[in-house]
């Protein structure tokens, strides 16, 4: 049996950024930091900052984009999935990403003008997993997906 399962509740560090695949498929993606307080060696409190980069598919990706904004407090559920590709020098580079299937928000103020928190919360139908994305060599590094890459995703 295997398991490959990540739960994180964090703030986003940028805004959502959606785009679509040449099929229509919105995709989202943002960070979240999650941050821990521990106890140092010298016996005081210290605080440590782990940044996540979320990957959301389908409705729910729409639905992060309009509602979700830098600061939000996130509950995010799904599985990790690292990629590699090689850059201009032929340097392999890897991203590890939190492909989200549930994301709730946390934020009780309200974002919009009617007073509608736009919660945005629910989890990715059946079947609804997106397969690996291919290894690619031209894949650019940074924090952004480049939408010229979408042409051979397998969906």
């Amino acid at each position: 049996m295997s398991l490959n399962k990540a739960m994180i509740i964090g703030n986003l560090g940028r805004d959502p950024e959606m785009r679509y695949t040449p099929g229509g498929q919105a995709v989202t993606q943002f960070t979240v930091a999650v941050n821990r307080n521990y106890k140092g060696q010298n016996g005081e409190w210290q605080e440590e900052t782990e940044w996540f980069r979320i990957v959301v598919w389908g409705q729910q990706a729409e639905r992060a984009a309009e509602y979700l904004r830098k600061g939000n407090k996130v509950y995010i559920e799904g599985r990790l999935q690292t990629r590699q590709w090689e850059d201009k020098e032929g340097q392999k580079r890897y991203t590890t990403e939190l492909v989200a299937n549930q994301v709730t928000n946390l934020e009780r103020r309200s974002r919009d003008e009617d007073g509608d928190p736009g919660p945005v919360t629910g989890s990715a139908p059946a079947g609804a997993d997106r397969p690996t994305r291919p290894a690619r060599t031209d894949e650019p590094a940074g924090d952004k997906l480049d939408e010229s890459n979408f042409d051979d995703l397998p969906f």
